[in-house]
């Protein structure tokens, strides 16, 4: 585990409340703690990694909101303040007045050891993009860049600190930072300035920057990278390919543009006419996915890595862990992922079951495949609704009605649609559509092969002819299935309950 070199909890503790602090105090897993919440007219809580403490019954007054605000130091443009030499944040809430109702009071740390996992690519002069949800270790992995690059490999190394997240509150920067240099940033939208300043005016070799988030910022990065500094940055994304997709900031991984090919060369690719491609080198040479202070996923060559994913073919990062006798593991995958799973199906002797033809609309086909290979799904996309037998596609796409969703509801062909495209929800869709059962077939091919037979049943002179349940998406095709052979269908029961029940005549 790495090691706490200081989280100065006296402090923030001395800010809070007597009540507050005194019911503090008595938690046995104060040094786990992570913020504390004061918001007005309600109990104030306590929250850690696995669970959430109500310090008191006694309500939060303005006059124990007040109580913190003067023993802190001033909000910003952004409302967050801090504590002077130390990591920890203050950030409020406030009404339409201005006026502060709530405080989260958030534990600051600086942690040795962090960057081992990277720290052969952050002393490499390459330029480094960290990605990953909110917590999981972003800026305290930045912390640790400036510190060993300032002391370690003795650069010169300039900390842009937007709302003073990476060297602390007050203008002693903390001592998490090493011989590092830091800039503050008078205001969040000024970022992208400084960033400029600091290059121009200071000379550094390094610079860290927290929340690449606007265009000019990212503008601001590819200008400092031009200029042969290298830079080490967290960005608003969870993984590359969320990146890719983001329009304001995909300049950051060499930006997207499309394309119209030739008919010849659309032959040659084997590919529609516009297609998807990399507008420029990346801002950042490296991508580094963080899925846990100890495990990584990292992209080495962004380049190969965003024309690959454009391109739709399978991308297997490298990835890095620390073993539970904190020994330093890289994989590094020379395979494709069909590659690998043909060598696991040699292995497990389990045969891949096949799902209906997809047309993606707005869903990451390399994605979607990467967890169908994992789960030992045979995946097959189509490049024009027509083509499919469903279409798949996200919510927000789904709610502008275009007009590929529309043709696609007045034929009746099924549309399956995803709240988001993370790895749980794309397992649990292609789960629900097609099922892995040894040497039997899937589940769609069974509920459609159960559609066939009883049109075919109820052609021939039987009346009525009730399914087994299945979901709605698969009941969409059983109802298609009756609708080609002139008959009429709907669906009866309550969930998970509910079938198809086809008819000779309209009920």
């Amino acid at each position: 585990m790495p090691k706490i070199i200081t989280d100065n909890l006296d402090d923030l503790l001395n800010v809070l409340p007597p009540h507050v602090r005194d019911a503090l105090v008595k938690q046995d897993s104060l040094s786990n703690l992570l913020e504390v919440v004061l918001d007005l007219g309600r109990p104030p809580e306590a929250r850690f990694p696995n669970q959430e403490v109500v310090l008191s019954e006694k309500e939060v007054t303005y006059g124990d909101i007040g109580y913190v605000v003067s023993r802190i130091g001033s909000f910003t443009g952004d409302n967050r303040a801090g504590i002077e030499r130390t990591l920890h944040r203050i950030s409020a809430i406030r009404n339409r007045k201005g006026e502060i109702v709530g405080l989260t009071c958030r534990v600051g740390r600086a942690i040795f050891g962090t960057i081992r996992i990277i720290e052969d690519l952050v002393g490499s002069d390459k330029s480094i993009l960290l990605l990953g949800r909110p917590g999981v270790g972003k800026t305290t992995m930045l912390r640790e860049a400036a510190r060993v690059l300032a002391n370690d490999f003795k650069k010169r190394v300039i900390v842009v600190d937007t709302s003073n997240e990476i060297a602390g509150d007050g203008d002693i920067p903390h001592p998490a930072i090493g011989h590092a240099r830091r800039m503050q940033v008078a205001a969040p939208n000024l970022q992208h300035a400084v960033m400029i300043e600091a290059v121009e005016n200071h000379m550094p070799e390094v610079i860290i920057i927290d929340e690449i988030g606007t265009e000019l910022e990212a503008q601001a990065a590819r200008t400092i990278a031009e200029r042969g500094v290298q830079l080490i940055g967290t960005a608003h994304g969870n993984t590359l390919d969320n990146l890719i997709m983001n329009p304001t900031l995909s300049d950051l991984v060499g930006g997207i543009q499309a394309v119209t090919l030739g008919d010849e060369e659309a032959r040659r690719r084997g590919t529609q006419k516009t297609i998807l491609e990399r507008r420029a080198p990346p801002t950042f040479d490296i991508v580094v996915e963080i899925d846990a202070w100890d495990r990584v996923s990292v992209y080495p060559d962004v380049a190969l890595a965003v024309d690959t994913m454009l391109r739709g073919q399978p991308l297997v990062p490298e990835v890095r862990y620390l073993t539970e006798n904190d020994e330093l593991k890289v994989e590094k995958q020379a395979v494709t992922k069909k590659e690998t799973r043909i060598e696991q199906e040699e292995i497990t002797a389990e045969p891949l079951h096949a799902m209906p033809r997809l047309y993606l609309y707005g869903v990451n086909k390399n994605r979607l495949e990467e967890v169908a290979q994992e789960m030992g799904i045979r995946l097959e996309t189509v490049n024009r609704p027509e083509e499919a037998d469903m279409i798949l596609t996200l919510k927000r796409f789904y709610w502008r009605h275009p007009k590929k969703i529309q043709a696609a509801e007045s034929s009746n062909l099924p549309i399956y649609v995803l709240r988001s495209q993370t790895p749980e929800q794309l397992k649990q869709f292609i789960r629900a559509t097609a099922q892995t059962t040894g040497g039997k077939e899937s589940r769609f091919d069974k509920a459609i092969a159960e559609a066939n037979k009883a049109a075919e049943e109820v052609r021939n002179g039987q009346t009525v002819k009730e399914l087994s349940p299945a979901g709605s998406y698969i009941r969409r095709l059983q109802h298609l299935v009756a609708e080609r052979n002139n008959l009429f269908s709907q669906s009866m029961g309550s969930e998970p309950n509910r079938r198809v029940v086809i008819y000779k005549e309209k009920p």
